[in-house]
């Protein structure tokens, strides 16, 4: 839950961040911040020295990662300098969708009815507010 309302908070923030500026240079900024907040989390807890041990292929999954998530925040940046903050951002949030689809195809992640019926609402009601009509 926290992280959902960090989230919320983020999208709230950068729509009235980026009012006036590129939405790239907004994103700039907030990435540098980005850095400097969790490489300090992993010196102060005592887990620097695990970098050394990290193999390739994890190396090679969390820069794919990494690259992905700038390409998201990018695009999500943009559609927020464009649109709404409570309808572009819902956008985002289809992405449950494919994560779940992304899980079962490649993680082998089991599907039950329970979660089918969860990501169809999810999906459909992000749909909705995306689309959903103007509200001025």
């Amino acid at each position: 839950m926290l992280a959902a309302l960090s989230a919320a908070a983020v999208v709230t923030l950068s729509k009235i961040g980026i009012k006036n500026i590129e939405s790239s240079v907004g994103f700039a900024i907030q990435s540098i911040l980005i850095v400097i907040v969790a490489w300090s989390v992993v010196f102060f807890q005592g887990h620097l020295s695990e970098v050394e041990r990290i193999d390739r292929r994890s190396w090679m999954f969390l820069v794919a990662a990494g690259v992905i998530t700038c390409m998201s925040s990018l695009f999500s940046f943009q559609a927020l300098k464009m649109g709404e903050a409570s309808r572009t951002s819902s956008f985002d949030k289809i992405s449950l969708v494919f994560s779940v689809v992304l899980a079962i195809v490649f993680l082998k992640e089991k599907l039950n009815w329970q979660l089918a019926v969860g990501v169809t609402l999810m999906g459909a009601g992000a749909i909705f507010v995306a689309y959903s009509g103007d509200t001025k």
